[in-house]
């Protein structure tokens, strides 16, 4: 289980983009723990990097998103995680990430805030910096908090 919420926590894809301003006000996303993989394309954004923005929920849950897990995983992301942007570190920050989860009968939720993400060089692809998410609420099965790695979870903005 503890991979599973690691898994869906969130992530980015590995193509990259030219730095600045985008026109697609889109978001993809990938991660890999522990043999699960749990993805999406095509969420939208409020507006383009570097302007702080917020990824639309709804566009990535199904059934308006394609957000798919390997391994029996399913999860729905609870909140509009809000982006802020400094292009001269080379850094994202995000509020918070509220992310529910179930796999066979264990339902669990988690939420991590604060989380910063580093810019993979000239690309608006962003890999996280290591992060703790907190068990929200769930079945006495899950984890009281999981840990994402630097670099087990990545934001592609396009």
């Amino acid at each position: 289980m503890t991979a599973f919420a690691a898994a869906v926590i969130i992530g980015g894809s590995t193509a990259a983009t030219a730095l600045g301003p985008t026109a697609d006000q889109r978001v993809d996303g990938t991660i890999v723990v522990a043999g699960n993989t749990c993805s999406w394309t095509n969420a939208r954004a409020s507006a383009n990097p570097p302007a702080a923005l917020t990824v639309d929920r709804t566009s990535i849950n199904p059934p308006a998103g394609n957000l798919a897990c390997s391994g029996g995983i399913t999860a729905t992301l609870n909140n509009n995680p809000a982006f802020s942007f400094d292009d001269a570190a080379g850094l994202a920050k995000t509020d918070a990430i509220d992310i529910s989860g179930k796999q066979s009968f264990i339902s669990c939720r988690f939420k991590a805030t604060n989380i910063v993400w580093n810019r993979d060089g000239a690309t608006r692809k962003y890999v996280n910096q290591a992060f703790t998410a907190t068990k929200v609420s769930g079945s006495f099965l899950c984890p009281g908090s999981v840990t994402t790695a630097a670099g087990e979870a990545s934001m592609l903005f396009r």
